[in-house]
């Protein structure tokens, strides 16, 4: 008689399972992409230098994590996709795209989503590595949607996300880690409507330049 493999079986085990052999291998392309994100930046690091500094095969990258974009979001542990933000940020047309982008921002910061965006947050004030993935985060998964979906002249426009970002990155700062009053307790109505206008002029407004 043939002997009956049950779970147990060793033979059985390694032909089972997503990852068969290395229960650490999500980690450690987790680990990888961090430090990969952190060092080059997101544009400059394709999946397979993931891939290479995680010692595993570049498809294994996909299978766990999809995409390039999917995998930057989970090394970020941020819970929210920014794809689907950026559509309720410019309905509506470019004219008040500044006050929109404060309401879904503070939707996203003041929602249960928002405990690990603060957490990071802090870690990037002491922490320039967590400070760089940030950073990345905010500029080529954020304003760069907004912005390619504003007529802008290309050359101003890495000056114009930069000037957005200072706005956004300090009004999180005071309202979520300083707890700046009245900034931390203020409605996010009253913010949008003071803090918007000023993200509408970089966006959409002209800049004053010295060459």
């Amino acid at each position: 008689m043939t002997p009956r493999r049950d779970a147990a079986d060793p033979a059985r085990s390694r032909r089972t399972g997503r990852r068969p052999g290395n229960p650490d291998t999500r980690e450690a392309i987790l680990n990888a992409a961090r430090e990969a994100f952190a060092e080059r930046g997101y544009d400059a690091t394709p999946i397979r230098a993931v891939a290479s500094v995680a010692g595993v095969d570049p498809a294994l990258v996909h299978h766990y994590f999809g995409t390039k974009e999917d995998l930057f979001r989970a090394a970020m542990a941020i819970p929210v996709d920014p794809a689907a933000l950026v559509p309720r940020v410019m309905a509506g047309g470019p004219d008040e795209v500044g006050e929109r982008l404060v309401r879904t921002f503070l939707s996203v910061w003041d929602s249960p989503a928002g405990v690990a965006a603060v957490a990071l947050l802090r870690s990037a004030v002491s922490n320039q590595w967590t400070a760089r993935l940030l950073r990345e985060f905010l500029t080529t998964q954020i304003l760069r949607r907004v912005v390619a979906q504003l007529d802008l002249d290309p050359a101003e426009v890495p000056l114009r996300g930069a000037l957005v970002a200072t706005q956004i990155a300090g009004l999180a700062m005071m309202r979520y880690v300083i707890h700046l009053e009245p900034v931390a307790s203020a409605s996010p109505d009253t913010l949008a409507a003071t803090i918007g206008p000023t993200l509408q002029r970089y966006l959409t407004g002209p800049l004053e330049q010295t060459r």
